[in-house]
């Protein structure tokens, strides 16, 4: 019978020691976990702090919208995504603006092998919008774009023009921003 105790003891401390472990590597993981999400969430908002400081480099003096792109120019691979930042500067009243995004592409048909409103689809996200911007102040946003793979769309591989169009809250036209994108 001591026996059976002193098996019955072990068998307790074992599991004992295995709970106490368990639970260490649990709050070791969890810790772990914690950090580097943190650390992500720094890295995002540390992005988004770059992106907003590059958009107020690009107004001049007489500028209402800017596009973020070297030479306005997004170059993007079908099937991958990619934003595409802009920038609206109040010069009046505080006040509402709208925003759309719209094909000013002619030739697209001929280029590329799709139709305008199917080049519109090419937008995920952004197209268009709103925002209420005080009196002398600045704001931003992005434009996703998502191009479908070869096949899906029929889209060969070409360049071409959108517009950003914003307007105030009545509709009367405030700025116009060209640029291009580079299916690849």
């Amino acid at each position: 019978m001591v026996r059976n105790k002193k098996a019955a003891i072990e068998l307790s401390m074992s599991t004992i020691v295995i709970l106490v472990l368990a639970m260490s590597m649990l709050i070791l993981g969890l810790v772990l976990i914690r950090t580097i999400f943190t650390g992500a969430t720094g890295n995002v908002q540390t992005m988004n702090d770059k992106v907003k400081g590059e958009i107020s480099k690009l107004f001049e003096e007489d500028t209402r919208a800017v596009i973020n792109l070297p030479n306005g120019l997004a170059a993007m691979k079908q099937g991958e995504q990619f934003g595409i930042s802009f920038g609206i500067q109040n010069k009046g009243m505080s006040q509402k603006f709208k925003w759309k995004v719209v094909v000013q592409d002619d030739g697209v048909k001929a280029k590329c092998g799709t139709t305008e409103d199917k080049a519109l689809k090419w937008i995920a996200g952004g197209q268009t919008g709103s925002a209420d911007i005080a009196s002398g102040q600045k704001y931003s946003d992005i434009i996703m774009f998502n191009v479908p793979e070869q096949g899906v769309n029929d889209v060969s591989k070409c360049i071409v023009r959108f517009q950003l169009v914003v307007s105030n809250e009545d509709g009367t036209p405030y700025a116009t921003e060209p640029f291009y994108v580079q299916v690849k």
